[in-house]
């Protein structure tokens, strides 16, 4: 005879035991994805050295692999590595803006970039400027306007005008003098620099220091 006082399908004790079970089950794969995550995070944010490690960017258009200490500073790679000597070091502490390049389209110095902090990226040098054998237009300009005395600043005023240019394509002067405030020529060819930049932005050049 049939037990008619039990219920077809789950009991109480079945349906606990199967929450529970699922439960359980939610709970390891959670933690399983929070322990991988953690495992990727660690990997990503390890600490590298003390001794040399790889480094690889693209310059000028061009795959560049480096091991580096991981000291090396972003100039030092460029010119003692890859022998890209328009990269100046001036002052060595970010204030002359004499090494200045393009890192993924922004403008930095070299000087205080470490090479391992621009690993995976897309340099560009004064020399890369030039494409196929032809100055950029701001290169030109500065030539034909005599921006220089010394020389020893002017790729890394040539490197900020085009970083600007880049962003603001016909700038006034004061968005000229502000954008090349952090780069110094100890020449004074201040006038004829903002002329080249006016100039390479299609725009009129100022009077220059004689009042011509």
């Amino acid at each position: 005879m049939s037990d008619t006082g039990k219920s077809p399908g789950f009991s109480r004790r079945s349906f606990i035991k199967t929450v529970g079970v699922s439960a359980t089950v939610s709970t390891l794969s959670t933690m399983a994805e929070a322990t991988m995550a953690r495992a990727e995070r660690d990997e990503a944010t390890k600490a590298q050295g003390p001794g040399p490690v790889k480094v690889s960017m693209i310059v000028n258009g061009k795959p560049a692999d480096f091991v580096l200490e991981p000291s090396t500073t972003l100039a030092e790679a460029l010119r003692f590595h890859l022998g890209l000597t328009g990269t100046k070091v001036i002052c060595d502490r970010g204030s002359c803006g004499g090494c200045s390049v393009l890192v993924d389209g922004k403008l930095l110095n070299a000087c205080m970039t470490l090479a391992l902090d621009a690993s995976g990226s897309t340099v560009t040098t004064v020399e890369g400027l030039a494409q196929s054998g032809k100055l950029d237009p701001v290169q030109e300009s500065f030539l034909r306007h005599d921006a220089l005395q010394c020389g020893y600043c002017t790729p890394g005023f040539i490197v900020a005008t085009r970083a600007l240019l880049n962003d603001v394509p016909k700038p006034t002067l004061a968005q000229i003098k502000r954008a090349l405030g952090g780069n110094i020529c100890r020449c004074g060819t201040y006038t004829n620099i903002f002329n080249a930049a006016l100039e390479a932005s299609g725009q009129p050049v100022i009077m220059d220091q004689k009042g011509a």
